[in-house]
């Protein structure tokens, strides 16, 4: 299976580095992923559950990152087993370039699946393989959202001292008084 795409994301090309080095972040971002955690040197530990047409399985495997070029991108060797499910391994080469909008995300991806997965059929695998894909960069631009977004345009009129209702400014143990009459919905 082959695979290519970019994705435009709305951050610097160096926030999208540190993120794509993020164990805690690549954790949460990979649907069924309940372990990444480093091993040495750019090697890690990978445990996720994956699920292609009828065939469900746990995954056990190692990511292991190559020839880093930061923050423009870098290499990755994957391989994975999920008992009698079957096998995967590959690797992804991933690069990042600046633009007036943040930065674009350029992936390519080479693997090879065995066992039961491999007899669900190319197209099968591939649907899945470009779901997990498309379902890892919503996660992505959600997390890095959820980071790096900046506050809404009306924030900083929320934090003013606002009047409750009565005229009285209404606080709850130092809450913000715009917030807490948004809250208490009197606002």
């Amino acid at each position: 299976m082959d695979m290519q795409g970019t994705r435009q994301l709305a951050i610097t090309q160096q926030l999208a580095w540190d993120a794509l080095n993020d164990p805690e972040v690549l954790k949460k971002c990979l649907a069924g992923c309940d372990r990444f955690e480093p091993t040495g040197d750019d090697t890690y530990n990978v445990g996720m559950a994956v699920k292609v047409g009828p065939v469900s399985a746990k995954f056990s495997g190692k990511v292991t990152i190559s020839e880093m070029t930061p923050p423009s991108g870098y290499r990755l060797a994957f391989e994975g087993q999920g008992g009698v499910a079957g096998f995967g391994k590959g690797s992804s080469a991933v690069t990042l370039t600046p633009n007036d909008a943040g930065c674009e995300l350029g992936y390519t991806v080479s693997a090879q699946v065995g066992g039961k997965i491999a007899q669900l059929g190319q197209r099968l695998i591939d649907g899945a393989a470009k779901s997990m894909a498309d379902d890892f960069f919503k996660r992505f631009d959600n997390e890095m959202q959820l980071r790096h977004a900046p506050p809404p345009a009306d924030a900083e009129a929320d934090a003013a001292v606002a009047p409750a209702e009565g005229g009285e400014a209404a606080t709850d143990e130092g809450a913000k008084p715009g917030l807490w009459a948004r809250l208490r919905g009197k606002s």
